[in-house]
């Protein structure tokens, strides 16, 4: 019989945690891609059954930003509205001349 509770590994959590360690390291004044990737993991682990330090980080980042999820969600609507969360870098000319 296969066990049905146990914890399931993402796909993206190698990527994903060194997101997480990096948002950890912001203590005030999050930038735009900050905030926009804090709410696409949040989004992401919402629900997962598994990568549960993920998730607790996540928490402990709200609370260190001082939001609350709908906050949260409220700033990175108004970023992807503006269409300037994402923007590409700056295009350099054409390397192969």
């Amino acid at each position: 019989m296969s066990e049905m509770n146990q914890d399931q590994l993402h796909p993206q959590y190698k990527k994903d945690r060194k997101v997480v360690d990096e948002l950890l390291m912001v203590r005030e004044n999050p930038s735009d891609l900050n905030l926009a990737e804090f709410a696409r993991l949040k989004i992401r682990y919402r629900g997962f059954p598994g990568a549960r330090d993920i998730q607790k980080d996540l928490e402990i980042v709200l609370g260190r930003w001082g939001l609350t999820e709908e906050m949260l969600y409220e700033k990175t609507r108004a970023l992807h509205a503006s269409g300037q969360v994402y923007k590409p870098k700056k295009l350099e000319e054409e390397d192969w001349m």
